[in-house]
């Protein structure tokens, strides 16, 4: 007994889908700024340690210390959590081909934002009375 195949069964000869193609210079870039991000973590987190010497202050005035800690907590350990997941985002856009070099930069970008958050927290813990 013997089975036929229509046509279309068959194979074509039109190439296999390729993914897409690394790019050498979105690799070396995005592995540069991430080597640069845990500096830049880390100077931040000291920058939120140096608020700490704003408490000071609080020893001839009023202060709102749970303000005050919950702002230099969140300078201290948020460069740490927008480092892990500035790493695992740019990993993975590198490992499916796709440009990767920008996480980083919004990584910095949100440490930095997120330090002038938590500064302006220390201050309103200051001011408040």
């Amino acid at each position: 007994m013997t089975f036929s195949l229509p046509p279309e069964s068959f194979r074509t000869l039109r190439p296999e889908p390729r993914g897409r193609a690394a790019r050498p210079w979105d690799v070396a870039l995005t592995i540069v700024l991430l080597v640069l991000l845990p500096l830049l973590a880390l100077v931040a987190t000291y920058a939120g340690v140096v608020l700490a010497s704003a408490a000071q202050v609080c020893a001839t005035q009023s202060c709102d210390a749970g303000l005050m800690n919950s702002g230099f907590w969140t300078a201290v350990i948020a460069p740490w959590v927008i480092l892990v997941i500035g790493v695992v985002v740019a990993i993975v856009r590198l490992v499916r081909h796709r440009l990767a070099f920008w996480v980083p930069l919004v990584a910095i970008a949100t440490m930095v934002a997120v330090w002038f958050v938590a500064a302006a927290l220390v201050g309103a813990g200051l001011s408040a009375s």
